[in-house]
């Protein structure tokens, strides 16, 4: 059975990447394509936008409920706001969703714990496979090395990004703290925003005679694109609940 997308900030980079990897895979189709109020691409045809055939008469529009009610599953790259409503009418029409949205205040993931009662979501700061592998490993490293190292991490992103240390930069960091038994906050992050860096994480393990780097680097957008396409198939088939990207790995592939 083909699983009906909705892509949310369809217009913006990771928007696009998800849509031009859900046409090469045959598991998806594209049911509605949502971008912000005002936003200059409005009601154009999104072949044109992404450059490729995605079908006739897919329009980008912003009428969310519309959008919502012709799909199986939402797919959420945008702002914290535009997410918690989303969320929101998400819960109202019984809807799954992937969020990929970074920035999110505590009060704004409050609401998404809240909706997880009543729908599926999973949520992360990075989509990427490879970062959530990262994620493990240096768990492990920060508990096998113990408190004689030093941990720190820094990571490196283009210079539009808005976010400044990255979602997955803090998640390392939040990680990092509890594996050594630590307070939050007390990992130092560092971010770099230069050029057209797609995204760099490194995690700095120093001891007094030796140095371990775990490094994760992205070489494109389609790592994040597949990353969510692989939730998408997995938030469609499960029971109402707060899922991660280590839920959606301990799944089939």
């Amino acid at each position: 059975m083909t699983i009906r997308l909705v892509i949310s900030g369809c217009c913006g980079r990771m928007g696009q990447a998800i849509a031009r990897r859900a046409l090469a895979d045959g598991a998806f189709s594209l049911a509605a394509v949502l971008e912000a109020p005002g936003h200059e691409s409005m009601g154009r045809d999104y072949s044109a936008v992404v450059g490729q055939s995605v079908g006739a008469g897919l329009r980008v529009v912003v009428e969310s409920r519309q959008a919502l009610n012709q799909g199986d599953v939402l797919i959420e790259f945008t702002t914290p706001d535009a997410t918690v409503a989303h969320v929101q009418l998400a819960q109202e029409l019984k809807k799954p969703i992937v969020i990929g949205t970074t920035g999110l205040s505590d009060a704004q993931m409050e609401t998404l714990r809240l909706a997880s009662r009543a729908i599926p979501l999973v949520v992360s700061p990075n989509m990427s496979v490879g970062v959530n592998v990262l994620f493990e490993l240096a768990q492990v490293a920060a508990k096998r090395l113990g408190r004689s190292y030093d941990v720190e991490v820094v990571e490196s992103h283009h210079r539009h990004k808005k976010d400044s240390p990255s979602g997955t930069a803090k998640r390392l960091a939040e990680l990092l703290a509890a594996a050594r038994n630590g307070p939050s906050g007390s990992i130092p992050v560092h971010a770099i925003r230069a050029g057209d860096i797609v995204g760099d994480h490194t995690v700095v393990l120093a001891g007094p005679s030796e140095r371990l780097e775990l490094t994760h680097r992205a070489h494109s957008r389609e790592a994040f694109a597949e990353g969510a396409l692989r939730a998408a198939r997995f938030v469609v088939a499960q029971r109402p609940g707060l899922y991660d990207m280590s839920h959606v790995l301990l799944g089939p592939p």
